[in-house]
């Protein structure tokens, strides 16, 4: 059997497009292994809502299949899957007005005073909610994507400096959102 680890993506795109099973399965396979803890993470930010979250994340990876097999021309399958999932998401907010958090529940959310990490990264997602749907999808690709302003623009199809705006004020918000709570606690 092949070990498509040593494949480039578009030769794993050609051999999905070209082969029978269980190479086509096995060469999805890899590509699934190779991008599928990141989108993950974009849809889980993006939404809070794993169960959101997870149909976002797997009609991605179904959109990429039928790309592949309807010989649609992929140059990054990175930047595929990311344009994907937030076109997708897009949608998805756009026809079912997902509710926000308001400001005063993300502070009933931790009034016991210890810090674990899971209470943190809820925390985290709750004052994400808090900002714009630009800003939170620039500081998510950013911060949890490793993307850089360049390839932001890219995605988002917006100037490099709206992308280097969003992502500072995202951040001034988060830090405007997060202190008070932080030194609430940290009287106790």
């Amino acid at each position: 059997m092949n070990n498509y680890k040593k494949y480039r993506d578009n030769d794993l795109i050609a051999v999905i497009a070209t082969s029978k099973e269980p190479q086509k399965s096995m060469a999805f396979s890899e590509l699934y292994d190779r991008y599928s803890s990141k989108i993950y993470l974009y849809c889980r930010k993006v939404f809070g809502d794993g169960g959101f979250a997870e149909d976002i994340f797997q009609e991605t990876f179904i959109q990429l299949l039928k790309s592949i097999e309807n010989n649609v021309n992929i140059n990054s399958v990175k930047a595929y899957l990311l344009i994907t999932a937030r076109n997708l998401s897009l949608n998805f907010k756009r026809q079912n007005r997902v509710e926000m958090v308001e400001y005063n529940d993300l502070i009933h959310l931790f009034n016991d005073r210890t810090y674990e990490m899971k209470e943190i990264t809820q925390l985290v997602d709750s004052a994400l909610e808090l900002l714009s749907e630009d800003q939170k999808e620039a500081f998510i690709l950013q911060v949890y994507n490793g993307l850089s302003y360049a390839e932001i623009a890219s995605i988002t199809d917006v100037p490099l400096t709206t992308v280097r705006n969003r992502v500072v004020r995202a951040k001034y918000r988060l830090r405007e959102i997060l202190t008070p709570i932080f030194e609430e606690n940290n009287k106790g």
